[in-house]
């Protein structure tokens, strides 16, 4: 699936609609350069899954865990720009809250996917002309076969 999200806010949209098909045990690999809006599309993914606590990039942290506030899943959101390799992402123990979360790694490209052969890998590219960014979803494994996706052409 591709398409385009025009503004930051079309960007949380998006994540929002993704997190209606999100439970737990599902992985997201996010990549994309600088600014692009992997954060800001974690930012959607949390207000639709209702976890407690402010997302912001969690580049220096590495990870931190946001609760749900009701009945849903707790949101796993990492980053793995600093890491130095697999080593280091086996460290975090992402794993060992997979089950009951959902996980969201950002620059987890190369990295992350060892974690679960069922998973989204989203990659955002912004155009250097405008703040469009340019969405693509690849759906990985038994989990997501003939899930449909939401619409990334929002405005």
């Amino acid at each position: 699936m591709t398409g385009l999200l025009p503004t930051a806010a079309d960007t949380r949209l998006f994540g929002a609609r993704l997190a209606a098909l999100l439970r737990p045990g599902d992985l997201i690999v996010i990549s994309g350069p600088l600014g692009a809006g992997k954060t800001t599309l974690v930012q959607g993914i949390a207000a639709g899954l209702g976890v407690c606590g402010e997302v912001t990039s969690p580049t220096f942290v590495i990870a931190r865990v946001h609760p749900p506030a009701g009945d849903g899943p707790a949101l796993v959101h990492a980053d793995a720009y600093r890491l130095g390799g697999m080593a280091e992402l086996d460290d975090l123990d992402l794993d060992a809250s997979l089950a009951e979360s959902v996980t969201v790694v950002e620059w987890g490209e190369g990295l992350a996917e060892g974690l679960s052969e069922d998973r989204l890998q989203i990659q955002l590219r912004r155009s250097a002309d405008d703040d469009v960014r340019r969405v693509s979803i690849v759906a990985h494994g038994r989990r997501w076969a003939g899930v449909p996706l939401p619409d990334a052409r929002l405005s």
